[in-house]
């Protein structure tokens, strides 16, 4: 412990500047303020050099003398070796004291009307480039899914497995449609970032051989009805969509390739090449299509494409590709197997042939968008022109200051 008489006490020096008469003379003897720990105790002095102030406000004391109190280095008992209690001081850096280097830029109206020609001047452009990128693919879609089943009772149509369930449609192409043609399916209405329907699934079982057992998630398609664990199991896995299309050009068939549809980092990372399908839509409900227990699931690319869940309702996955031109005005005749049922929750289903840009498929959305804030930065960069041209202020005008205007809001 320090010994009593190692802090002091000094009139605080803006009030004493302010104050002249409040200044406390030489010959004040030394007085210990009651509460404080005698490391805090005060003399009628100027701080010695290294004080610091313990408190930024002037404390009253009974004779209504206004006093700071300041502690030099080593005061308090705690600081010292061996204390008891360690500091809650934080360590000193120029991360946690915001002393880092930053920028810190004066936004006068040149640099202000400079930033939005130049934001004005490079989205324009590139919405225009975009839209115009997005008009050149050419893109047929077809719904199928009212006009395939020609009873009133769809759902059970498709629920009776033993019901032809072929569909032709014919499609004219309006204009030259440019190799590679990817082929989707799109699906309306079904809710794929449903949080249970998302979670439905072992990704450890999807990768591992031994993990086959892992179906605690998969619930209510993990296991058999014998307790045999299903592989793949999980109702994303359950619920694989199973329409399939075979395409002809002018009576001509062509070729759909299946082939590296799905992401290559899905293929090596997420299915395992030991891993086989077993005791799959093997239950009494049957979800959509089935697997070949002789292919790994890692070449099983249809199953991947679909696991790989959407974020919105109305999507779209890739089916295979068309690796010929179709030239304008050809007649493409689609036979259909609609398999997959839709019609149990209102959902819809569409066949979908499309060129790509370097934008991907048909977005329009991103060229308005460029267009949108670029016009508008362009806009906002000439209202600030003409206001600067027909009403300029002075920067850092001190007369625009409410305490400077002569009219004040406020009375005294």
């Amino acid at each position: 412990m320090l010994e009593p008489g190692r802090g002091l006490r000094v009139a605080c020096p803006v009030v004493t500047q302010l104050f002249p008469f409040l200044s406390p003379s030489p010959q004040a003897a030394p007085v210990v303020r009651r509460g404080l720990s005698p490391s805090l105790s005060v003399f009628l002095h100027r701080p010695p050099h290294g004080a610091r102030l313990l408190f930024p406000l002037p404390h009253f004391t009974g004779n209504r003398r206004p006093l700071c109190i300041f502690r030099t280095k080593g005061m308090d008992p705690f600081d010292s070796e061996g204390g008891s209690r360690k500091s809650n001081k934080p360590k000193y850096s120029k991360f946690t004291q915001q002393e880092l280097p930053a920028c810190k830029p004066l936004l006068t109206p040149g640099i202000v009307i400079s930033a939005f020609l130049l934001i004005g001047v490079l989205f324009v452009p590139i919405g225009l480039a975009s839209l115009s990128a997005s008009k050149e693919i050419v893109e047929l879609i077809d719904r199928y899914d009212t006009s395939c089943v020609p009873v009133a009772d769809k759902v059970g149509f498709i629920q009776n497995s033993e019901t032809d369930k072929t569909c032709i449609r014919t499609l004219t192409v309006p204009k030259h449609m440019k190799s590679p043609i990817h082929v989707y399916y799109q699906i309306g209405d079904f809710y794929q970032n449903h949080r249970r329907y998302v979670k439905s699934r072992s990704d450890k079982q999807l990768r591992y051989r031994k993990a086959a057992h892992l179906t605690k998630d998969c619930e209510p398609e993990g296991n058999s009805a014998h307790g045999a664990p299903i592989v793949p199991c999980g109702l994303i896995a359950w619920s694989l969509f199973n329409d399939t299309y075979r395409i002809s050009v002018n009576k001509k068939a062509i070729e759909v390739n299946k082939k590296d549809i799905a992401w290559p980092s899905d293929k090596n990372n997420k299915f395992g090449s030991d891993v086989y399908p077993s005791n799959f839509q093997k239950g009494n409900l049957i979800g959509g299509g089935k697997l070949n227990e002789s292919i790994p699931l890692s070449e099983q690319e249809d199953l991947i494409v679909w696991m790989r869940t959407a974020a919105l309702p109305t999507f779209r996955k890739l089916y295979g590709r068309i690796e010929t031109d179709v030239m304008e005005n050809d007649q493409l005749t689609v036979v259909i197997q609609n398999n997959y049922n839709t019609y149990s929750f209102g959902g819809s289903k569409a066949l979908v042939l499309s060129t790509t840009s370097w934008i991907g498929g048909k977005n329009n959305f991103i060229g308005i968008a460029y267009l949108t804030i670029g016009g508008l930065c362009l806009f906002l960069a000439a209202v600030f022109i003409v206001l600067y041209m027909v009403k300029p202020r002075t920067l850092g005008d001190p007369s625009y200051l409410s305490w400077n205007k002569d009219t004040l809001d406020y009375p005294d």
